[in-house]
């Protein structure tokens, strides 16, 4: 239910400049059991990173990026969530991109990576600013992208989205946040009514806890 609550990142930003990079290229289909997120950073791009050439990502200074650059429709193809996991056990916490497969998009919600669409002049700044290796701050509060040359990029995303990326806190995370009142009210009139049917809400939260950790 809980992530790492995100305000602003400071990297240089690897530059993985392809188009319709799917989520197979991510996380390969062949490792799919493997359901513990912890690890699964060594098993993202592994066809990429096991081949002939350097793999950017692999490759200094960008081996210590947290800041990921790449074109249209990352992220496409099936809807694994797995492809979020192994890019946030690498240490990327944000993505930015032309455009981004839907699915995976909503998933880097739920896992605390900032996804963040752009276009036109201001991604050609920023995909200058990558492959050059500056650093680039990325700051959710602010709604900005600075970048060296002193240019800042303003970016958009749901009110929502951005409180619950800094709250660190994912859907059900919310949802106990908004509306954890309105829960307690409905389950002291259930108890109070229903008595023979017990629920643990700790239990509840352990199991939630559960499910956010693939087991």
């Amino acid at each position: 239910m809980t992530m790492e609550k995100f305000r602003a990142v400071k990297s240089v930003a690897a530059p993985l400049l392809e188009n319709a990079i799917d989520t197979d290229v991510i996380f390969p289909a062949r490792f799919l059991l493997l359901l513990d997120r912890e690890g699964l950073g060594r098993y993202a791009f592994s066809e990429r990173r096991s081949g002939p050439e350097p793999f950017v990502l692999d490759t200094p200074p960008y081996d210590k990026a947290e800041i990921l650059v790449t074109g249209e429709n990352f992220g496409t193809g099936s809807s694994r969530e797995q492809a979020v996991w192994t890019l946030a056990d690498l240490g990327i916490s944000c993505v930015i991109a032309r455009s981004f497969g839907e699915i995976f998009f909503a998933n880097c919600f739920k896992n605390g990576v900032l996804p963040l669409r752009l276009g036109g002049d201001d991604m050609a700044a920023v995909e200058t600013a990558a492959k050059a290796a500056e650093e680039i701050v990325v700051d959710l509060e602010e709604q900005s992208i600075r970048l060296t040359s002193g240019r800042t990029i303003a970016f958009d995303i749901e009110p929502n989205l951005k409180r619950s990326l800094l709250l660190g806190l994912n859907d059900v995370g919310m949802i106990l946040v908004d509306d954890g009142d309105a829960i307690e009210a409905f389950e002291a009139r259930r108890r109070a009514d229903m008595p023979w049917i017990p629920i643990d809400i700790a239990k509840l939260h352990e199991l939630a806890d559960q499910q956010d950790n693939g087991s």
